[in-house]
């Protein structure tokens, strides 16, 4: 059984909108409480991972409850929804075991949401049922005032409701009690919900669309108060789920919830700031770069807010994901400091780990690409005088009263402690989740590792643990996020990718579950990437039959270049460095039909299991009637024409059954090729690639000097320009896309025609069969992780 949540490759396909490989999504109607029955199979669209989808379209009301069951006896299901407002979930497996899926959601706006039924693994196929339950939109129980005890309901801008924390409500993660209230909101409206308690330590909890994600435990406006409020701008129409819970766990009592549109934001310690609506009065007084700081002065003259004070007010570019810390000293006023931007409203009075001092601080993490505006003013209204402001890539520090990140690095069997966070590639980490560590906006506590990283490295980041259920948050210097929450042994966590940048790399090392605590082990290594391709050897392990025909003796008509198709092949993969000694080149009157069935005898006998066969062939191709069957539908045979006969594509099937290697590739660049993918890619451990479908001709590549466009296209890509990440592999996905993307950019236009003379256009043909997306066709001898030494 798997946990919820994805699989790193799955993870990277879903992020949106479902990927495709295949044209657009042909999508359903299901109303709730219907129930239909599918099947996932060849010919559905896939993801870009390359699982097959099938997708149904329900129309959805803000607020409304929804129930999504998928159950397959055939395979591993997995479910997705996607709507309005970048809304989003997803589910592997429903239950303590199984492969079932289920989604239990609330929608946050009206419009059309997509649920998509597939598998977790890539190509897998079969019968499943999916049924669709709910419907209800949730209503006002209070009629603006609800009994003790409601359990929650619908809030209303201006109304004060009460109701009680007690047992029998839903509980969190961490034990507190829980009521749930819903919001109506509207885009670009400001809004502010109050909790208020004399019984327990009130804590707020905001989710909703747009991804609206606030947390609060004290009001900010009320110094030392124990009520809490949450002020927010809506970033789209839609339902806000709001929790009224406690700061401790099993806390009980009457409290008092109002929400009202309109409200004043208030920063991280008391201070109003602006409404986020309120344009400033003139351009901002200059820019603020990051890593940079600027020397200013508040006093007449100056902007003033509403509430007095004088501001200066600089303008800083900013990456997703990006982390800053800003810093606003004075020894003339007391120091306020203010950030807004897309997504973003954050301010501070006195840093928390200033010892005392009334220098601000902010530590933020930049939700979107854009310029944020980044405001130097002062506490009380009419302070004045000379500051200094900076901005600075986040060092991860936490704020004071919280425990220092509780982590050591071993070293030779000793531990040495970790400063700042700062960890090279190679280093195991030892460490603890704690009550007090920073806690990202789901309640999840979380510490924080830098290590500086090379494009094209491939690193693997593991977190094990037994005290809790390990998740893992890799960012990269642009702010991209790749998220893993279990490996290939159940809760613990592992994340296997290839760094697509140079720049500083951050892994949050966090749980699955809020509030979760207890020792780990983090690593960050150098990988050969998933244990399939570990196992994949680097070396001459090539063994190859490369055949071109250009002259037929008179026998056909002679092609250009197609004989040199094979000898430039075989000289790449040698200077390549991957092409064994056993493997065989015939062209022209050494192309005979007993000169390849002798070279398939002696290759086969020389090639082992952990090596790569390639057959490769440029010249004529034919076609000829037969008998119409299940490997023949169109009642065509197809063969290859060598100098002196043919090998048809039942013999060729043939000689692939002689082979016992690890990973078998046959590459035909001739009229009618396609047509053997059905007689040889039936077999575990073998691709086809075709350079024509099996009823039309292919074309001679002159723009290329080659005697095929697909010839041309795989030298270039076995050379290494279709290692797509760069990490010294290229995989059987890898070669698969950069041969379409080549032909879609040089092809594209070039005609074809049918034996009866029926015009197209020539179409790539690739049949991975049984191979995987990751199967390694070949490791390139300029791999620094190369295993052929071994």
């Amino acid at each position: 059984m798997r946990n919820i949540l994805f699989s790193t490759a799955l993870s990277l396909s879903l992020a949106t909108a479902p990927l495709l490989t295949g044209p657009a999504i042909a999508q359903q109607r299901i109303q709730p409480g219907g129930t239909v029955q599918g099947d996932l199979s060849r010919g559905d669209d896939q993801l870009d991972s390359g699982e097959f989808i099938d997708v149904y379209e329900v129309q959805g009301r803000a607020g409304q409850s929804l129930s999504v069951t998928m159950s397959s006896g055939d395979f591993d299901t997995y479910l997705m929804i996607r709507g309005p407002g970048d809304f989003q979930e997803d589910n592997d497996d429903s239950g303590e075991d199984g492969t079932n899926s289920a989604l239990d959601v609330r929608l946050p706006a009206d419009g059309i949401y997509r649920i998509t039924a597939t598998s977790y693994e890539p190509g897998e196929s079969g019968r499943y049922s999916l049924s669709l339950t709910g419907g209800t939109v949730a209503q006002n129980t209070g009629g603006g005032r609800a009994p003790q005890n409601a359990g929650g309901g619908a809030l209303q801008p201006g109304r004060t409701i009460s109701g009680a924390l007690a047992q029998g409500d839903r509980r969190l993660t961490a034990g507190e009690f829980a009521d749930d209230w819903e919001l109506q909101v509207r885009r670009g409206e400001t809004y502010a919900i109050s909790l208020d308690s004399s019984d327990f330590d009130a804590y707020l909890m905001v989710r909703g669309p747009g991804g609206l994600s606030e947390d609060n435990d004290d009001d900010p406006g009320q110094r030392g108060g124990r009520n809490s409020r949450v002020t927010f701008t809506a970033a789209a129409d839609g339902v806000v789920n709001v929790s009224a819970t406690s700061f401790g766990a099993g806390e009980t009592g009457r409290y008092q919830i109002m929400a009202e549109q309109g409200g004043r934001a208030y920063g991280n310690n008391g201070r109003p700031q602006p409404p986020t609506h309120q344009p400033p009065s003139r351009q901002a007084d200059g820019t603020l770069q990051v890593g940079q700081s600027v020397n200013g002065a508040l006093g007449q003259g100056d902007r003033q807010l509403t509430s007095g004070e004088y501001v200066n007010t600089y303008t800083l570019r900013g990456r997703r994901g990006q982390q800053l810390d800003l810093r606003l000293s004075s020894s003339a006023f007391d120091p306020y400091l203010m950030i807004q931007g897309p997504g973003l409203a954050e301010a501070n009075d006195d840093d928390p780990d200033g010892d005392r001092s009334r220098d601000s601080r902010l530590l933020v993490t930049l939700p979107q690409d854009g310029d944020y505006q980044v405001s130097a003013t002062s506490y009380e209204p009419g302070e004045q005088g000379a500051y200094r402001l900076s901005a600075n890539t986040s060092d991860g520090r936490a704020p004071q009263g919280r425990p220092r990140q509780d982590s050591y690095v071993e070293n030779r069997g000793q531990r040495q402690d970790v400063r700042g966070g700062s960890i090279q590639i190679g280093s195991t980490v030892g460490g603890a989740l704690q009550a007090g560590d920073e806690q990202l906006n789901s309640g999840e506590y979380v510490d924080t590792f830098t290590f500086t990283g090379r494009r094209g490295e491939r690193i693997a980041a593991e977190l094990t643990s037994s005290a809790f259920d390990a998740y893992l948050i890799l960012t990269t210097p642009s702010g991209e996020q790749i998220d893993n929450d279990d490996g290939e042994d159940g809760t613990n966590s592992r994340l296997d990718t290839v760094l697509q940048e140079d720049g500083e790399y951050s892994v949050g090392v966090t749980s699955f579950a809020a509030g979760e605590t207890g020792s780990y082990r983090f690593s960050v290594t150098p990988s050969q990437g998933s244990p399939r391709q570990a196992l994949v050897q680097g070396g001459q392990r090539v063994f190859a039959i490369m055949v071109g025909v250009s002259d037929y003796g008179g026998a056909a008509g002679d092609l250009p270049y197609t004989d040199e198709d094979a000898e430039k092949l075989a000289e790449t993969l040698q200077r390549g460095g991957v092409l064994n000694p056993s493997s065989v080149v015939l062209t022209n009157a050494d192309a005979t039909v007993t000169g390849v069935r002798r070279a398939f005898q002696q290759v086969a006998r020389e090639a082992g299991p952990d090596d790569m066969f390639l057959f490769f062939f440029s010249g004529h191709g034919t076609q000829e009637d037969t008998q119409a069957s299940s490997q023949e539908p169109d009642g065509r045979m197809e063969s290859i024409v060598l100098r002196d006969g043919e090998i048809s594509d039942v013999e060729m099937g043939q000689l692939f059954d002689g082979l016992d290697t690890r990973l078998s590739l046959l590459v035909l660049d001739a009229c009618f090729s396609g047509g053997f993918a059905r007689n040889v890619v039936d077999r575990p451990g073998v691709m086809g690639l075709f350079s024509s479908e099996e009823d039309l001709t292919s074309a001679v590549a002159d723009k290329f000097e080659a005697g095929g466009y697909l010839s041309h296209f795989l030298r270039a890509g076995l050379a290494g320009a279709g290692d797509v990440d760069g990490d010294g592999m290229v995989t059987a996905g890898e070669l698969a896309t950069y041969l379409r993307r080549q032909f879609v950019a040089e092809v594209e236009n070039v005609e074809a025609e049918t034996m009866e003379g029926q015009r197209n256009y020539q179409n790539l043909v690739i049949d991975r069969g049984g191979v995987q997306v990751d199967d390694v066709v070949l490791r390139l001898a300029s791999n620094s992780f190369n295993a052929g030494s071994r």
